[in-house]
């Protein structure tokens, strides 16, 4: 069963086919990677907010949006949530400062 990221991923692609005064998500792939990133600091903000001034419920709305926003931004990339949960998986049982030497070396 494909998880809902799954099934989001899978109308996100089909959206880069669809008219952008039709589909939000469109605007935003015509609009380009600026526009995304854009929305992406938008709801980041959001997100603090919540969690400095408003409810639990708030940070799972503000939360929703930016993951949203964030796979905007993979499928305009041509990036698979597959890809990130391999990364992630590499990651697993390897201390968070490790990971990050690592990275640092390179």
């Amino acid at each position: 069963m494909d998880s809902i990221l799954n099934k989001l991923e899978k109308i996100l692609e089909e959206r880069k086919s669809a008219s952008s005064d039709q589909s939000y998500v469109s605007s935003l792939y015509s609009n380009g990677t600026s526009s995304i990133l854009e929305k992406i600091r938008e709801e980041s903000e959001e997100v603090i907010n919540a969690v400095n001034d408003e409810g639990r419920n708030e940070i799972i709305h503000e939360v929703a949006d930016l993951w949203f926003h964030l796979l905007v931004l993979l499928r305009h990339e041509d990036i698979e949530i597959q890809e990130i949960e391999s990364e992630l998986a590499k990651r697993f049982g390897v201390s968070g400062h490790d990971e990050k030497a690592s990275r640092d070396s390179k």
